[in-house]
């Protein structure tokens, strides 16, 4: 059949009529008794149950009048269930003020039927319990129903979580907090947060002191002459933080210390609560907070202990927070509080890879003679700065440098430590003045220790200032593009060779010139491959992008490093980027042969004063006589040690370039040390005399024996 809408509502009986949360509907036929005819009166309301007043304190509706309860079980006209008059009354969404009056249960049985009224057939919806039936129509100027209120406050909580996690750091998820109860839920909020956040299973040492990290509210221009808020200056915008406490330490047995201990969001009301609500504003805080349960007070837990504290605030001109609304508090603080400690967690993490990654990282490129470095390194992902790829610069006997690139499999915390340890050993084999096909091989060997699945690419360079050469090993690594001073690049075919980590493999070196002007690149694979190229098309516009960036300059001049690296990392597009990238460009400028003074000595007595002979004859033709004096003692101290230990003849080369530089070298591999020489001490003041009179000074140990070095400034 075809149910005709009702205009009336009755109250449930039993039921405050000023109750919000209301009665279930009835019509007209819902109260008449079984088995009457349709034009039959209605049974009259039951005086003992609905006449009867509610029990409890008197309701109060919004607009402060008292409501008397209603004679013949018929609630007076504006007490119904749901009615508010106040003019801050809370209305459901889509409501407009209420208007229809109840009728009494003799109008409702004497009014007359519609004509085409049809009776209700055995066949008709089933009837509820007592003769209650929810007719799924909204009535005209009823108040809100009772899921309708609840189903609002849900979405709310859910949206409003739904943004607090979409937070990452903890600004992110302070932020939304804020921004998803301001004003929908409150029309302002303090968040108060631990100083300093305590992390993981930390346990925090000092008091507990709480910051404020944030504050948000409904702009000036719609607040109410009523407002919890002094009125703004005109040249100085009021703020929340302005006119609140910003540090506030909490004192054990404090009212604020219970009410962070209790976790349950409370109403400011209470004596306790208003005293815990004065210490954390501030005794002489100017911000004016509403009475009545216009301010919640919600402690922020976190996963082990309190964290912070949020304070939700209404005007006086708004509705006043109800009892549910601590249910919805305590949810954003549950889930706020969760997100920051997860946030804290995330940033240890993150700091902890950052850090693991630029430790592992030169923090500074070396400055060898003769040839200049830059660098570069983007991780895949800015939010984890840790990967595999490494570069690395190592100063070598005899003005020489160790140029490496290398690349662990993968881009996470245990392709970074793979790749320190991998760096470190090469960092050791450089010192042994190893060939580049000798370095790779121990390599190889210590990533099979490492582990069976411990895979790496590599290319190792040795360059030769004096002799203008470079010698290059690979190991499964993208070859090097060298950059010529007149504008051309191209790529050094260097055998590939098998990854590090793959064993029994033999890896080979090829030399080649290495012309002063010239640019070597070394860089690993993300540069040059992606999921929108292979690498051997990345290589050719790599090299094209050398040679244009060349061409800018003109033919006599190399472009300038700093700026070479950028133009090159400009050539990646926007999905290019999917794995860390490592640049080491080097500038060859090299040192030439009129600046070089080598000789080789025999190692007998008469070596030292050889040794300061050529070395002031060299110094006069270069112009340098006023260093002559400290030379000439420098290099008969290092000389005399040589000759004391070694057996076969020693060399002595003076290298002219910024510095003036001395290197002495025998063939026996212990080093010297420097000591504090007793005074019945007939030697040991040979090395006390160079650390005191050289710029730099220095020892390293090679495969026929040792070099020891030392520098001095140029006038």
């Amino acid at each position: 059949m075809t149910e005709q809408p009702t205009s009336f509502e009755r109250p449930q009986a039993g039921v405050d009529p000023a109750d919000d949360r209301g009665a279930l509907l009835r019509t007209s036929e819902d109260l008449r008794a079984p088995g009457s005819s349709p034009g039959s009166p209605a049974l009259p309301l039951q005086p003992s149950t609905a006449a009867e007043p509610p029990s409890g304190p008197r309701a109060t509706p919004a607009c402060g009048r008292d409501v008397e309860p209603a004679s013949s079980g018929v609630p007076a006209a504006g007490a119904q269930a749901g009615t508010s008059t106040g003019p801050g009354a809370p209305l459901a969404s889509g409501e407009g003020p209420e208007h229809a009056q109840p009728a009494t249960a003799e109008q409702d049985a004497h009014r007359p039927r519609p004509a085409d009224a049809v009776p209700e057939q055995p066949g008709a919806a089933p009837e509820r319990p007592g003769g209650e039936r929810r007719t799924g129509q909204r009535l005209p100027g009823s108040g809100p129903m009772p899921m309708r209120r609840d189903g609002d406050r849900l979405r709310f909580v859910g949206a409003a979580t739904r943004r607090i996690a979409r937070g990452m750091d903890l600004d992110e998820i302070v932020m939304g907090l804020c921004r998803a109860t301001v004003p929908t839920f409150s029309d302002a909020i303090l968040v108060y947060l631990r100083e300093p956040l305590p992390v993981g299973d930390e346990r925090p040492v000092g008091p507990l002191v709480l910051r404020l990290r944030r504050t948000d509210r409904i702009p000036a221009d719609r607040d109410s002459e009523n407002g919890f808020m002094p009125a703004p200056q005109p040249e100085q915008p009021a703020a929340l933080s302005a006119v609140t406490n910003e540090l506030c330490e909490v004192r054990p047995g404090s009212a604020l210390g219970e009410v962070l201990r209790g976790v349950r969001p409370v109403f400011t009301e209470t004596p306790s609560a208003r005293a815990a609500l004065c210490e954390l504003l501030g005794e002489d805080t100017d911000l004016a907070v509403p009475g009545g349960q216009r301010a919640i007070l919600a402690p922020l837990r976190g996963r082990r202990r309190v964290i912070g504290a949020a304070l939700f605030l209404r005007r006086p001109d708004r509705p006043a927070f109800e009892q549910d609304d601590l249910l919805v508090a305590a949810q954003l603080a549950t889930h706020s509080a969760l997100g920051v400690d997860k946030a804290v967690l995330y940033g240890r993490e993150a700091y902890i890879a950052d850090e693991l990654q630029r430790t592992m990282l030169p923090e500074t490129l070396p400055r060898p003679t003769g040839v200049r470095l830059a660098s570069r390194y983007l991780p895949a992902a800015e939010t984890a700065r840790v990967g595999g790829d490494w570069y690395d610069a190592i100063p070598l006997p005899g003005s020489r440098v160790a140029l490496v690139v290398g690349d662990v499999m993968g881009h996470s915390m245990t392709s970074a430590a793979i790749m320190g340890q991998l760096r470190t050993t090469a960092q050791t084999l450089a010192g042994l003045d190893l060939p580049p096909q000798e370095v790779l091989h121990h390599l190889d060997e210590q990533a099979q220790r490492l582990g069976t699945d411990r895979m790496a690419t590599c290319l190792y360079a040795v360059y030769d200032p004096v002799a203008h050469r470079i010698t290059i090993a690979n190991a499964g690594h993208p070859p090097p593009v060298l950059l010529h001073l007149g504008g051309r690049a191209e790529v050094l075919r260097v055998p590939a060779g098998a990854p590090i980590g793959v064993g029994g493999v033999d890896f080979e070196a090829v030399e080649l010139d290495a012309p002063a002007g010239a640019t070597l690149l070394l860089y690993t694979d993300g540069l040059v491959e992606s999921r929108l190229r292979d690498v051997w098309t990345g290589i050719e516009q790599l090299r094209e992008k050398l040679s244009a960036t060349a061409q800018l300059t003109g033919p006599d001049h190399a472009p300038p490093l700093e700026a070479l690296c950028d133009e090159v990392l400009d050539m990646l597009g926007p999905g290019d980027r999917d794995d860390d990238i490592a640049l080491l460009a080097a500038r060859f400028d090299g040192i030439a042969p009129s600046d070089v003074a080598y000789w080789f000595l025999e190692p007998e007595d008469s070596a030292p004063g050889r040794a300061r002979r050529l070395a002031r004859r060299a110094l006069a033709r270069w112009g340098l006589e006023e260093l002559t004096d400290s030379v000439e003692l420098l290099v008969s101290e290092v000389v005399t040690n040589a000759v004391r230990y070694a057996s076969r003849p020693i060399t002595l080369r003076l290298l002219r370039t910024d510095v003036l530089r001395c290197e002495v070298g025998d063939d026996v591999p212990q080093l010297p040390r420097l000591r504090q020489a007793r005074a019945t001490d007939e030697g040991g003041r040979g090395l006390y005399l160079v650390n005191r009179l050289a710029r730099r000074w220095g020892a390293t140990r090679l495969s026929t024996g040792k070099v020891v070095w030392f520098e001095l400034n140029r006038g």
